[in-house]
């Protein structure tokens, strides 16, 4: 018996993503195979109790002042505290969330290591977990496969 597979997507080294569940669209991702988990920057990493006294993580995605975000925390009562091997080496202690990250208009839930990435140039990090959850591969001389890929379509709706 024979299965059919989806064909392997193009993804380019740099892609706009979007996370519908935050209401973030646009956010400018780097894509890294060397890297097994995919990151988020984020600040204020803190621990908190909810009305029933149980923990809940408490982050703000991105930076206040950046374009798509509000300022506000968010908060998430499943995380998970990993240790992360940074591209330095170094082994770091992390909280890991779920998150949906939209690409070419699909989306994929993965894990998404929280850190500051404040002196990084690129907010997220897409990691091999889910570049193989999509079926992807990644072409280094490419950009914004996914984004590209839409906007045609959508322009292509637009002319019929």
């Amino acid at each position: 018996m024979t299965s059919a597979r989806s064909p392997k997507r193009l993804l380019g080294r740099r892609e706009l993503v979007n996370f519908p569940t935050f209401a973030l669209g646009g956010i400018e991702a780097k894509v890294d195979t060397g890297a097994y988990t995919s990151a988020i920057h984020c600040a204020n990493i803190h621990i908190e109790t909810d009305a029933e006294q149980r923990p809940v993580l408490v982050v703000y995605l991105l930076d206040p002042g950046r374009d798509g975000t509000d300022g506000h925390p968010l908060t998430f009562s499943e995380f998970a505290l990993r240790d992360i091997r940074s591209s330095n080496g170094e082994v770091q202690e992390r909280y890991v969330i779920r998150a949906v990250v939209q690409l070419y208009g699909e989306n994929f839930e993965a894990d998404f290591s929280l850190s500051d990435r404040s002196d990084m140039k690129y907010p997220v990090l897409l990691g091999r977990s889910l570049l193989r959850q999509g079926r992807f591969v990644v072409d280094v001389a490419k950009r914004n496969l996914s984004y590209k890929a839409l906007a045609r379509a959508a322009a292509r709706r637009t002319r019929s």
